[in-house]
């Protein structure tokens, strides 16, 4: 490292010396790990570009009007470039879907009826999840209210028990769900090797079930995404991955065309479907963003890398381990000490380039069982593909890092923390 980086890090940053040196020799030895990373991001950024010249994205698509915005063009095409992506027949692209949670939350209410059932082979879902379908809290609406079925098959060792899956599927079952993220667990993500390996089996003997993966903090980590390998629908969030950390808001959902016409139907009326509904002028800015998004991603991945392995030489317990295959952003850190999560997300805090001087704090978070600690220093509120962390405030204070516009704010985000860590000589690098 340079001297006048060095000098930078400790005067502007006030990073101990033994910190940076440290985290210079991790670096060093991870720095190999980076070349598959950059095959696979140069794999998707030539995909993408290939969408858009496509569908002969022109600069005249980035116009809007008004109303119900029914001639909104560019609208059309967002949606086509995301099709051509994800390779998917259709595609629902909108800043209206508030969030990944409520584009999962589309795609059960607009596809099942009441008497069907919806099957996770992956778990329990993410905290937010179970307030929509029923199984923890008792909000209006929920999938169990309207009489939807659940049921799940809890993973063997990380991984999809297809024995027991294949059992649990009944006469009922209409949806099978699959979340690729780890979420609030211990686990590794799903790889899209094992998804294929698994649809491949269900499909031999059940080819009237729903296949759908909750696609949030896995896209463009792997070469291939979940409908080239058998899934019938996807969707995820525009704050992370596919936004590039550039989407100022939104969700969406790909797939077979007759399921994102009833799910648009849903987000609509029946009737209106894709046809209406404004784009507030974000189509420009959603484009550019998925544009960027692979590179931004790799510049996460190789982060998360980094932090990994920072801690993992200190002794902490992560997940995924240095050596394993990623299929999403996220980097899982146990503490089993809950000082330790907040000084690790104060770090993570103080290395944004917006409100880096807020202290974050546990808090009763909409959809969330536990108080929960969130570090959010992006240009967009709660992008998670910009630097971030967040941890829910309980046994064993697992925290979850993910994100990083550029890999140099990943490495301050790794020196920061441990420098926190230190301060409160909670660690100890010798």
């Amino acid at each position: 490292m340079l001297k006048e980086i060095q000098d930078e890090l400790i005067n502007y940053f006030k990073i101990k010396n033994e910190v940076i040196e440290f985290v210079n020799e991790v670096e060093k030895e991870i720095t190999p790990k980076f070349s598959t990373i950059n095959q696979i991001k140069t794999f998707n950024q030539y995909k993408v570009l290939y969408a858009m010249q496509k569908m002969k994205l022109r600069s005249s698509d980035f116009g809007w009007n008004t109303g119900y915005g029914y001639g909104d063009i560019s609208r059309e095409k967002v949606e086509n470039i995301y099709a051509e992506v994800f390779k998917a027949e259709s595609a629902l692209v909108r800043p209206s879907i508030a969030s990944g949670t409520h584009a999962i939350s589309l795609v059960f209410s607009g596809i099942l009826k009441p008497g069907d059932e919806l099957l996770y082979i992956t778990g329990s879902p993410y905290d937010t999840m179970l307030k929509v379908i029923g199984v923890k809290g008792d909000e209006p609406g929920n999938l169990i209210e309207n009489g939807i079925l659940y049921n799940q098959v809890d993973l063997t060792k990380g991984h999809i028990d297809i024995t027991k899956t294949l059992d649990s599927i009944n006469d009922k079952t209409r949806i099978i769900a699959v979340q690729r993220s780890t979420g609030y667990s211990d686990r590794n993500a799903i790889s899209i090797k094992e998804m294929e390996e698994v649809f491949s089996i269900i499909r031999e003997k059940h080819d009237n079930v729903i296949l759908f993966v909750d696609n949030c903090y896995g896209e463009f980590t792997q070469m291939k995404e979940p409908i080239e390998v058998g899934a019938d629908i996807i969707a995820g969030s525009l704050i992370k991955n596919p936004g590039g950390g550039l989407a100022v808001s939104g969700g969406y959902i790909a797939g077979e065309k007759q399921y994102i016409d009833r799910i648009s139907n849903r987000l609509t009326a029946p009737g209106l479907g894709k046809d209406c509904g404004l784009t507030f002028g974000t189509n420009r800015i959603t484009l550019q963003g998925l544009f960027m998004a692979p590179n931004i991603v790799a510049e996460a991945l190789k982060g998360a890398i980094l932090m990994g392995a920072s801690y993992y030489r200190l002794g902490f317990e992560i997940t995924p381990s240095i050596e394993d295959e990623r299929s999403d952003i996220v980097q899982a850190i146990r503490f089993e000490d809950p000082v330790k999560v907040i000084e690790f997300c104060k770090g993570i805090q103080q290395s944004g380039a917006v409100d880096s001087y807020v202290t974050p704090e546990a808090w009763d978070m909409p959809g969330y069982e536990d108080k929960v600690i969130m570090a959010s220093a992006g240009f967009i509120e709660g992008s998670s593909i910009e630097i971030s962390a967040d941890a829910p405030m309980r046994d064993p204070y697992y925290v979850y890092y993910q994100g990083g516009i550029n890999y140099e704010q990943c490495k301050l985000g790794v020196m920061k923390t441990l420098n926190n860590l230190i301060n409160k000589n909670l660690v100890n690098l010798n």
